[in-house]
């Protein structure tokens, strides 16, 4: 007979049974799911259009512009819905994501980061049937971050980019892995500058995305003519970051082998240091992602290290038992960021 387990015994287990995983999380994270499970509302199937309760007060996370649209500093990344997990080794981890992530999940998710404060959501074009429907039911919309493919086919890249306005984007940027292989590749700046153009002629922001510190240097040299940059920050303070005389350009795009000491899922901001110091000279926004090296890194060193490195906005991934902790650690650390190096460009 097949052993039956519900959602709560399940969430219970995995608390008392992930001690190995605890530094990932700050104690108002356990102490939320924890509540969540003893309630009975982790387990909750059906979609709750009322306003989630919160103690963070309306208007305390703080905004920023991109060209003329206005977005909360922290994004959530559309992982939770895609299932896209960096998890190193870990074979299960994608599979557990979307288990969890039910779309009635996903919808109160959403609900609770617009009640915290947090109104733009990053998303692969993929994910865009549970955004729309999430937006078709609620007066309140999220705003939407979609990265599309590069494509030197001028005609196929502005069908791709009037497809996703006519789904509702606010931004568009190009997909930062899609960009990274472009470059690798010998690609050059042309088709970048193509997008961008074709997504400002349809009235919306243009960015570029990428892991590689490469794409700016070239875009920036290049007067591409971005709106904003989507580009990796994060420091290599944690165990498993790739030892600094192993890294390669690119060596995150895969091809991972039982070296220790090659990259392998683990890394993907290279060289922060002079990521840093070459963003202080941009004067176009930059919302930097991968903040926390995909869990690696806690939240509250993760956002006080990239805000004070020039970050404009963050972009970050997120359980619905992390939203409320991760929206005052960002107003923790957009505080802790007053006096940076880098003006605030967006």
């Amino acid at each position: 007979m097949p052993i039956k387990t519900d959602r709560r015994c399940f969430l219970a287990r995995g608390i008392t049974g992930a001690a190995g995983m605890a530094a990932a999380y700050t104690s108002i994270e356990e102490n939320t799911l924890r509540a969540a499970i003893e309630d009975g509302s982790a387990e909750n199937e059906a979609s709750d259009p009322q306003k989630p309760q919160t103690s963070i007060a309306p208007g305390s996370l703080p905004r920023g512009k991109i060209r003329d649209v206005s977005l909360s500093r922290l994004l959530i990344g559309g992982n939770l819905i895609g299932g896209w997990a960096h998890s190193r080794d870990l074979m299960y981890a994608s599979k557990l994501f979307m288990a969890y992530n039910t779309e009635a999940k996903v919808f109160e998710t959403l609900d609770l980061c617009m009640a915290c404060g947090i109104d733009t959501i990053q998303l692969d074009p993929r994910c865009w049937p549970t955004v729309l429907k999430y937006n078709e039911s609620r007066s309140q919309k999220i705003q939407t971050m979609p990265c599309v493919t590069l494509m030197a086919d001028k005609a196929k890249m502005a069908e791709e980019i009037k497809r996703q306005v006519d789904l509702g984007a606010t931004f568009i940027y190009s997909h930062g892995g899609v960009t990274d292989k472009h470059m690798m590749n010998g690609g050059t700046t042309d088709v970048i500058a193509q997008m961008v153009e074709l997504i400002q002629a349809e009235g919306l922001p243009a960015g570029v995305g990428g892991h590689s510190l490469n794409m700016p240097i070239a875009c920036e040299r290049d007067k591409v003519g971005a709106d904003f940059y989507v580009k990796t920050y994060h420091g290599d303070a944690y165990w498993s970051a790739t030892p600094e005389d192993h890294r390669r350009e690119y060596d995150w795009m895969g091809g991972w082998s039982f070296d220790h000491n090659t990259n392998h899922d683990n890394m993907w901001c290279n060289n922060p240091a002079e990521t840093a110091e070459f963003m202080a000279k941009v004067q176009k926004p930059w919302v930097a992602f991968k903040v926390m090296a995909a869990g690696a890194i806690s939240p509250r060193k993760a956002f006080v290290d990239a805000f004070r490195a020039g970050a404009d906005f963050i972009l970050a991934g997120m359980f619905d038992f992390q939203v409320e902790a991760d929206v005052r650690t960002a107003i923790y650390a957009l505080e802790k960021a007053e006096g940076r190096e880098r003006p605030w460009r967006g």
